[in-house]
């Protein structure tokens, strides 16, 4: 199996937004105090360079030293899923998810690539012990209008397929697209494990998806002032069926917003989290631990 060097990005955030002409504050915020008990990060996306490269022992000693010393990594890409696989094996604090992004399938249905990308994803995903998760996978109706979205079901259909027949976790990225998420979820049948990646819905849309057996992960958008059903949807969500993430490099937390994310920053949402729950910082740590186990297949 070929794949990326896991010491170097696959791309870079900054290039990007530069590229578009987009300019943000560049530097990393300071490391926040320590969790009272160590918590998982279970969405974050090492691969991905914002301003300066921080080589990935680095990043994970930098989350270790505040109270996050296991990372979920996702690649969602086929470099990134290549590389996440290379990282979770070369690394314990590392697991690994892998999938195609819901925008990454339009593009390559468009040049005639989406099956092949798929089969590769299917063989990644049983590549190793240390792969946990299929995903990030799902639908994505604020970048992909009406013409790539028969691309993005048929990739969603598969990535849930894959996930059923492999036992691993399914984790799933919803923007603007609640109604559709659930609909291929009972069409397929949704696997035993599933998590509703950067959860981006109100009390309502919650309660459906937990009626369905869902974990809800809560990254920094939590903490944003406009996000108040956001925190509804929080409360709402019991305890065992709760996880935090970055998403880093994007989604930073408050007061941070808009600089570099990372895992080192994950302190700032749990503890966001703890005052809309009005619940002891610790308990909500170790439930967070526990759950995190829970959903996907054990410790590492």
């Amino acid at each position: 199996m070929s794949t990326a060097e896991p010491e170097q990005p696959t791309r870079s955030r900054a290039a990007t937004e530069e590229k578009s002409g987009a300019r943000r504050d560049r530097e990393r915020p300071p490391a926040p105090d320590p969790l009272p008990h160590p918590v998982v990060d279970n969405h974050c996306h090492l691969d991905i360079a914002d301003g300066d490269w921080v080589a990935t022992q680095d990043a994970i000693a930098a989350a270790a030293a505040v109270g996050v010393p296991r990372i979920v990594q996702i690649g969602c890409d086929l470099p990134g899923a290549r590389w996440a696989v290379q990282a979770a094996a070369d690394h314990d604090a590392l697991v690994a998810g892998v999938a195609l992004h819901p925008n990454e399938a339009p593009r390559l249905a468009a040049t005639g690539d989406l099956d092949a990308a798929l089969d590769e994803i299917e063989r990644l995903a049983s590549a190793h012990d240390k792969v946990r998760a299929v995903g990030e996978t799902g639908l994505d109706h604020f970048r992909t209008g009406e013409e790539g979205r028969a691309a993005q079901e048929e990739s969603f259909r598969r990535h849930v397929d894959i996930a059923k027949r492999l036992d691993k976790t399914l984790a799933i990225h919803d923007r603007d697209a609640h109604d559709d998420v659930l609909r291929i979820l009972d069409e397929e049948g949704a696997p035993d494990r599933w998590v509703m990646h950067c959860f981006s819905g109100d009390a309502s849309f919650a309660r459906r998806c937990l009626d369905r057996g869902a974990f809800l992960s809560f990254a920094g958008t939590v903490t944003f002032k406009n996000a108040a059903p956001l925190r509804e949807a929080l409360a709402v969500t019991p305890i065992d069926r709760m996880l935090v993430e970055t998403d880093a490099p994007y989604l930073t937390p408050t007061p941070y917003r808009g600089r570099p994310n990372a895992s080192y920053l994950v302190p700032l949402t749990v503890r966001a989290m703890a005052e809309v729950l009005d619940a002891d910082l610790e308990e909500l740590c170790r439930a967070l631990d526990r759950t995190t186990e829970d959903a996907f297949g054990g410790t590492w």
